[in-house]
């Protein structure tokens, strides 16, 4: 309880005079810069062995990647000449690399949109039903993780033309045997085939992702404004809501589509006629069987400025999307 009364002289802090006063705050500043240093010194010493780490495994190897390509260097011969972009204009003339090119845009076009309309259908299915689920997501996912040497191998059988079991049951329905793997023109359908088999699982997960971080509320909100068969509560509430899941699914298939090889190289090896040719084979092709590095390193680089701009792509949209939402 408080006294009434004068205030005694002797408790009353001392007040010094505004000139004899510290600048406010310049001791904090200062403490507080002191550590922002020690603490951005203590960052770049954790991080140096992984900025190490990618000097000399990524930085270095793809400048002297780049540099490679600006010369026609060959294994075993001790002279190169420097091309500079002459090494890229000749591919737009060399037809191993424009044939490779437009296969892979055709393999490319046959998997991408059969395994993104498959796994989101597989999806919505899984999603859909109560039992057996896990069991389900687990024998689609089973291509994604299995070895695709050892897939391609039961492949090459299955399509055998004397005794693969597609063909024998194409003879039971009265339809005659294809010669999958043989023929120039349907050899890039099979292996899209292939392509689309290994690659529906792994969407099938992104899309069960995708379709968990929906709102089920949204749903109700949705039929009690009319939506009522589930085909119109897809269009009204699940696929605008699987807008950035669908475009990365797209996006991740494009990229491991353009990537293929070990199907090509265990099933065809380019052939018949190198009808099979893809952009990875023909580069595997030019550096390790002929040994031209320099031709090789010029399709490398294509290869991977197709790949980022893919990826720019994607990001460009995504950021898009999030500005506007």
């Amino acid at each position: 309880m408080l006294r009434d009364g004068p205030l005694r002289e002797d408790l009353m802090p001392e007040v010094l005079p505004p000139e004899d006063l510290p600048p406010r705050g310049a001791p904090r500043d200062a403490a507080r810069g002191e550590i922002d240093r020690h603490e951005a010194r203590a960052a770049w010493l954790l991080s140096l062995p992984t900025l190490v780490l990618m000097l000399l495994l990524l930085v270095l190897p793809c400048a002297a990647l780049v540099a490679l390509s600006l010369t026609d260097a060959e294994l075993g011969v001790p002279e190169m000449h420097f091309l500079g972009l002459d090494a890229y204009l000749n591919l737009l003339t060399d037809r191993d690399f424009i044939r490779s090119f437009r296969n892979t845009a055709v393999y490319v076009g046959l998997v991408t949109p059969a395994s993104v309309v498959l796994g989101l259908v597989l999806a919505l299915l899984i999603e859909a039903g109560t039992d057996l689920r896990a069991f389900f997501r687990s024998v689609f996912f089973l291509p994604v993780v299995a070895l695709t040497v050892a897939m391609a191998s039961v492949w090459q059988y299955l399509m055998h033309p004397s005794f693969g079991p597609i063909n024998l049951m194409l003879k039971l329905v009265g339809l005659p045997s294809v010669n999958w793997l043989g023929s120039s023109d349907i050899v890039l359908p099979a292996l899209a085939l292939i392509g689309i088999w290994q690659a529906v699982g792994f969407n099938m997960v992104l899309f069960l992702a995708g379709l968990a971080g929906i709102n089920r509320d949204l749903y109700a909100a949705a039929e009690m404004d009319g939506a009522r068969s589930a085909w119109s509560r897809f269009w009204t509430v699940t696929w605008p809501m699987l807008g950035p899941t669908t475009l990365f699914v797209v996006t991740i298939t494009v990229i491991n589509a353009v990537k293929v090889f070990e199907t090509v190289a265990t099933l065809t090896q380019g052939g018949p006629a190198k009808s099979s040719d893809v952009l990875l084979w023909t580069i595997y092709q030019e550096g390790f069987v002929y040994l031209h590095v320099g031709t090789a390193s010029a399709m490398a680089v294509v290869f991977i400025v197709v790949l980022m701009a893919l990826l720019l792509v994607q990001t460009r949209i995504l950021e898009r999307k999030v500005h506007y939402t």
